[in-house]
């Protein structure tokens, strides 16, 4: 499942909802992730003055992946290059 994010609390409830849907609790995730329970309540709480680092191990642990890419919007966009072609900047 794709979570579109815009806010720190939709990715908090984000990071729960994967959690949960894997059956762990804050616990087995913080011990995958290597961080402590307390930290993956904060990070679903209200992950915004969490470190990137926390953030990106929970991710991790979640089998989550971060990917960035150009917002979608009502004028058609280029379709990005294929693995082996450069971009046009």
């Amino acid at each position: 499942m794709d979570y579109l994010i815009h806010t720190p609390s939709q990715l908090g409830q984000a990071l729960r909802a994967r959690r949960k849907s894997l059956g762990a609790n804050q616990t087995d995730a913080g011990d995958r992730a290597g961080l402590t329970q307390n930290t993956v309540s904060k990070l679903e709480l209200n992950p915004a003055p969490s470190t990137i680092e926390s953030l990106l191990r929970l991710i991790s642990a979640l089998d989550l992946e971060l990917v960035l890419r150009p917002k979608q919007d009502s004028k058609s966009r280029p379709s990005p290059p294929a693995v082996d072609e450069e971009p046009e900047w």
